[in-house]
């Protein structure tokens, strides 16, 4: 009863290690000439138009619901003053950089994951070998970099958005004084915060992409396969965004402390 079980947690292990090591092998050759500049533009030019769109929808829809709830919250409590500071802040270090991740395993991991595992069950991977031609250092360092780069930026366009829509729901809609929501996020926020956030999604991205381009390059045969690995590469993505983000903000927390402590 047991064998199976042991199989497939050994199995589990055995994956996990080979995405560690994939990533390994993506930052060594990052440095090796010769290096392509061509696809990372092609690649950051495609992920970045499939994400801008849904990643500014989603910003905003995030930031309304985070300044509705926290405003309604801090009201009962007598804190509105903090409405501004708390919102912003939840969505600077955590909505905005989970926001990016989703968005680039969902739309830009997938059309990743797809492309390589067409290429490999075409046997155009084996080929690329076969002439002494490295598939990461050709294919999957551009693909990582440029979704590592593109969720940066995004980072920078959701957060934005984000803080907007938190401003114009808890001014407008919640009776808000736009002074005391500025007052407010002054008091609290600092640098550093926006840094966490951009880190953040720096680490989202390198995952999401590393994650893609490993069940990309390691799908079952058939196009069945491809389709079950562009499924998969979504999930584990979203568990280890969830995994770097609880790390990142547990060291964040407890090497910068909060401002006016």
């Amino acid at each position: 009863m047991s064998s199976p079980l042991i199989a497939r947690s050994t199995s589990a292990l055995q994956q996990v290690g080979r995405i560690f090591a994939l990533g390994l092998d993506v930052v060594r050759l990052t440095f090796k000439r010769p290096f392509q500049f061509r696809e990372l533009i092609e690649q950051l030019w495609f992920i970045a138009s499939v994400s801008i769109l849904p990643a500014a929808l989603v910003s905003i829809a995030f930031g309304a619901v985070i300044s509705l709830q926290l405003g309604s919250l801090l009201r009962q409590l007598g804190a509105n003053g903090f409405a501004g500071a708390v919102s912003v802040l939840a969505n600077v270090q955590q909505a905005s950089p989970i926001i990016c991740a989703l968005l680039i395993a969902g739309a830009g991991g997938t059309a990743v994951c797809a492309d390589l595992g067409a290429r490999t069950i075409r046997e155009e991977i084996d080929a690329m070998e076969v002439l002494g031609i490295s598939p990461i250092q050709r294919l999957v360092v551009p693909r990582v970099l440029a979704a590592a780069i593109v969720a940066v930026l995004l980072n920078g366009l959701i957060t934005f958005v984000g803080v907007a829509g938190g401003y114009f729901y808890n001014v407008v809609l919640q009776n808000g004084t736009p002074g005391a929501y500025l007052a407010g996020f002054s008091a609290l926020a600092q640098p550093a915060d926006l840094v966490i956030g951009a880190i953040k999604a720096l680490f989202f991205g390198i995952a999401a992409g590393v994650v893609a381009s490993y069940r990309g390059l390691n799908p079952a045969p058939g196009p069945k396969g491809v389709g079950d690995a562009v499924n998969q590469s979504v999930v584990i993505s979203f568990v280890l965004v969830y995994l770097i983000n609880v790390v990142l903000t547990t060291v964040y927390l407890t090497l910068v402390p909060a401002k006016g402590s």
